[in-house]
């Protein structure tokens, strides 16, 4: 598994908390110095956004609370803190845009020796309909004493307001990663995917079933923008033993309607999954078998196809996948031959 891994979270991270901070202490100004929040170092253009406050007759979405912080061109707000070296880690945070602009943010962790020591997470798209996401990005600590790192490079040179809004930014240490198998549940409450990374441009939904159908236990996955949404696993395997890929797939109950389409791939082979939504909850059973020709073998799941909500709302989605399994496929007991003697 890579050691980075990005994807859109549904819900609030509480569990192992090392960090989390809400922005409520501002006034709606911008911050003349570096230590203007609490326990964060900010450079560049950095201010208080209040909730309702308007730009260019657009709504600024504040998150949560009364207040975010809005990042102008290549600001960027900062926090030592003290981790446990080898731990993996999720920082999770909600961000909205506030221009039509292509707006990224690079999340980084610094000391690190990996290339995959930041990333980019383009937050154009808008998954939900209240015009927010909660984006989770996972790393390893290699040191007691961490840099985390919420950068706005600063696409837009010319409108200086036009900055992404960060708000309830959390950190959670995580359980030690299982290299042996898929999960055959994603359940933890604060996972970013163990044992999986998203591959992709666009984001996963990791959905509960506390908001969400979901058809097997308490999570799932959501495949939210078609064949640019992909979840990747590199398990072990022995070459010439057969297996079977097992998965579910269905729909979230959230109003994503019409004929869907879920690729599993494993090693060499592959198989489609159709899937009729009426996005008001359901699932069916899918079975890949394969042949393992390698002692790695790499387990990716997408949508075939690009799906909106029947709302109106024009948010994207996406089928669901959940309870991936897999398992070897144990060979009949040979016959032996009875000889009768005269």
């Amino acid at each position: 598994m890579s050691r980075i891994a990005v994807l859109l979270l549904l819900f609030s991270v509480t569990c192992h908390v090392a960090l989390a901070v809400h922005y409520e202490s501002g006034d709606g100004t911008k911050l003349t110095s570096p230590n203007g929040i609490p326990d964060w170092e900010t450079t560049g253009t950095v201010e208080y956004i209040k909730s309702g406050a308007t730009q260019d007759h657009m709504l600024l979405i504040v998150p949560a609370g009364k207040y975010a912080v809005r990042l102008g061109n290549d600001a960027a707000i900062k926090q030592k803190l003290t981790l446990t070296p080898g731990m993996f880690y999720s920082l999770t945070f909600s961000a909205a845009r506030t221009c039509g602009q292509q707006e990224k943010l690079k999340v980084s962790v610094s000391p690190s020796t990996e290339a995959g020591g930041s990333g980019v997470l383009p937050i154009q798209t808008v998954y939900s309909s209240n015009g927010w996401d909660s984006y989770s990005w996972g790393f390893v600590a290699e040191a007691d004493q961490v840099e985390i790192s919420i950068h706005n490079p600063g696409e837009d040179k010319e409108d200086a307001a036009c900055g992404p809004l960060i708000d309830t930014v959390a950190l959670v240490a995580l359980p030690p990663i299982k290299r042996t198998a898929v999960p055959s549940n994603i359940e933890d409450s604060h996972c970013p995917l163990i044992g999986w990374s998203v591959i992709s441009l666009k984001a996963v939904k990791y959905i509960d079933d506390a908001h969400y159908f979901v058809p097997v236990g308490n999570r799932a996955v959501q495949l939210m923008a078609g064949r640019e949404s992909i979840i990747v696993q590199i398990v072990r395997t022995v070459p010439g033993k057969v297996y079977d890929l097992t998965f579910a797939v269905g729909d979230a109950s959230n109003s994503c309607e019409g004929s869907m389409e879920v690729e599993a791939f494993a090693g060499k082979e592959s198989f489609k999954v159709p899937y009729e939504s009426s996005g008001k909850g359901g699932f069916k059973r899918a079975k890949l078998r394969f042949t393992a020709s390698l002692i790695m073998t790499r387990v990716k799941f997408l949508s075939s196809y690009y799906h909106m909500k029947s709302d109106h709302s024009g948010s994207l989605c996406g089928p669901v996948v959940d309870d991936v399994k897999l398992v070897v496929v144990n060979a009949p007991p040979k016959r032996v031959a009875q000889h009768k003697h005269a």
